[in-house]
């Protein structure tokens, strides 16, 4: 027996098609509202009004000619090593996570040798934003920031 296709059948496939991409984004709303864990600037205007600033400060860095290359360990230490920074300078780290719910690390630095540096604490596995700062004894202060696996 064959059964005919009706405005019934036709109305049921459509609304469930709508629906359908109704849920999808839906879902993928909440992902993206659930995965963004807050702002990369309090407020835009003021951030603009400092943007030149912020370049004469990268300017005066560059001109101090510190490098640091950032790794991290088999144990999960953050491994730092330096070139052309002052013997005696303090480095210290703020991890962050880039997604999901807002995760802030700060690490602490021994020198185990000239130049490299390992953390005192271990930085849990995953993904991680890492503001390293590198302060010599007569308060030159030199940063970056890097994205670690």
């Amino acid at each position: 027996m064959k059964s005919e296709f009706t405005g019934k059948h036709m109305a049921v496939i459509i609304v469930s098609g709508f629906a359908i991409i109704i849920a999808v984004n839906l879902f993928m709303a909440t992902l993206a509202v659930r995965g963004f864990g807050g702002v990369v600037v309090q407020n835009s205007y003021v951030a603009s009004q400092e943007f030149n600033g912020w370049l004469e400060a990268a300017e005066r860095q560059v001109a101090l000619g510190w490098t640091a290359e950032m790794s991290r360990s088999d144990n999960h230490h953050l491994l730092v090593e330096t070139t052309s920074v002052p013997d005696g300078s303090s480095v210290i780290a703020i991890a962050r996570r880039p997604l999901g719910k807002p995760e802030t690390t700060r690490l602490r630095f021994i020198e185990a040798t000239p130049g490299n540096h390992v953390s005192l604490e271990p930085l849990k596995a995953g993904r991680w934003i890492v503001r390293l700062t590198i302060t010599s004894p007569d308060r030159l202060t030199w940063s970056r920031e890097e994205h670690l696996q």
